[in-house]
């Protein structure tokens, strides 16, 4: 069963050279943590992961060429479109939720998952 994604969640990019936290745009009253939506895939919800390595970033062609071809990432400013497929079962505003099983696209290249959905799983004794 997948995962509702929450403030915290954390997101790799095949791409990136390290992990970003996810910040929800939704905000509830009754959530410790607010859940995500699928339309949460800008600057302020899924920050740099570090140094882009994609060939396909302009930046990094650029930096690559002046370095005769030896690979030269750059600072990684995603690019990205919404996230798919999205809860089937579950809405946040009326906007189908984010689960740990989604992933978005960079236009650089990347493909951004779910490596951590947020929640802590509690145990009592």
């Amino acid at each position: 069963m997948a995962s509702l994604v929450v403030t915290g969640a954390s997101l790799q990019c095949t791409m990136g050279t390290m992990a970003a936290t996810f910040t929800a745009s939704a905000t509830q009253e009754s959530a410790p943590s607010p859940a995500g939506v699928v339309t949460d895939f800008g600057p302020s919800s899924v920050p740099s992961f570090g140094l882009c390595q994609s060939p396909a970033n302009p930046q990094v062609a650029a930096a690559t060429a002046a370095a005769q071809g030896v690979l030269t990432p750059q600072p990684c400013q995603p690019l990205l479109s919404p996230w798919t497929p999205g809860s089937s079962l579950v809405t946040v505003q009326g906007t189908p939720a984010l689960d740990d099983s989604s992933q978005c696209m960079c236009s650089w290249a990347g493909t951004v998952s779910v490596t951590d959905a947020g929640q802590a799983n509690v145990t009592v004794q």
